[in-house]
């Protein structure tokens, strides 16, 4: 049931902040719902959580309406967003973590009525699936969304390589916090259901947890 998964991620949350002497407030749980049904956004907000993540622009546009009049809830892009879909993810979503380019800033800037808060992807890794700004090229898009007036840029994110250890994603952590450190920007997205605690040890502000919470996803239809 999601009150005992809840209950379960939370006490890992609360640990791994402990261990890295950080209070449990300094990281944001963001729930993942993507593949899942607008119910479980409910009920994950009749629960206390109030910050979803979905992947897919079509897809969250059929839930919106069902979820939109939930109070205090915030709904985060958190999959790639391609530059021709920018006018409707500003419709929807509050947050967006994957900007990649300057052309999806502006775009992203151009069809924006309110300001969005909007993060950074960095490509750590060698996999062709993986999207992503390189990291020798933040230095010219973090200029760009600056030119923006209607965005606002928190921070950066990054998808390690998918392992079953969970120590194997600790050095991409690292090196998104030096990037971080580097550009002064206060908010990192790293860390879902299976590495969580190596990247709140690492200095996450942002946890996308999805499994841990929901189960495994099923698969669209």
């Amino acid at each position: 049931m999601l009150v005992d998964h809840l209950a379960e991620v939370e006490n890992r949350l609360v640990l791994a902040c402990q261990r890295a002497g950080r209070k449990r407030e300094e990281v944001l749980l963001l729930a993942v719902t993507k593949v899942f049904p607008a119910d479980i956004i409910l009920e994950a907000h009749a629960l206390g959580l109030r910050d979803f993540g979905e992947n897919y622009v079509q897809e969250f546009e059929g839930k919106h309406p069902l979820v939109s009049h939930l109070p205090d809830s915030r709904f985060h892009l958190i999959g790639h967003l391609q530059s021709n879909k920018a006018r409707k993810a500003a419709e929807l979503f509050s947050h967006i973590h994957t900007i990649d380019s300057p052309k999806l800033a502006r775009r992203l800037d151009e069809a924006a009525i309110t300001q969005k808060n909007v993060m950074i992807e960095v490509k750590l890794s060698h996999e062709e699936a993986k999207h992503g700004c390189a990291p020798e090229d933040l230095p010219p898009l973090i200029d760009a969304i600056a030119a923006c007036p209607r965005l606002k840029l928190d921070g950066l994110m990054t998808m390690p390589p998918w392992d079953e250890n969970p120590e194997t994603a600790r050095p991409y952590f690292q090196q998104l916090r030096a990037l971080a450190n580097r550009f002064n920007l206060p908010q990192l997205s790293m860390g879902m259901s299976n590495d969580l605690e190596a990247a709140i040890e690492e200095g996450s502000t942002i946890v996308r947890v999805g499994t841990a919470l929901f189960g495994k996803r099923q698969k669209p239809q």
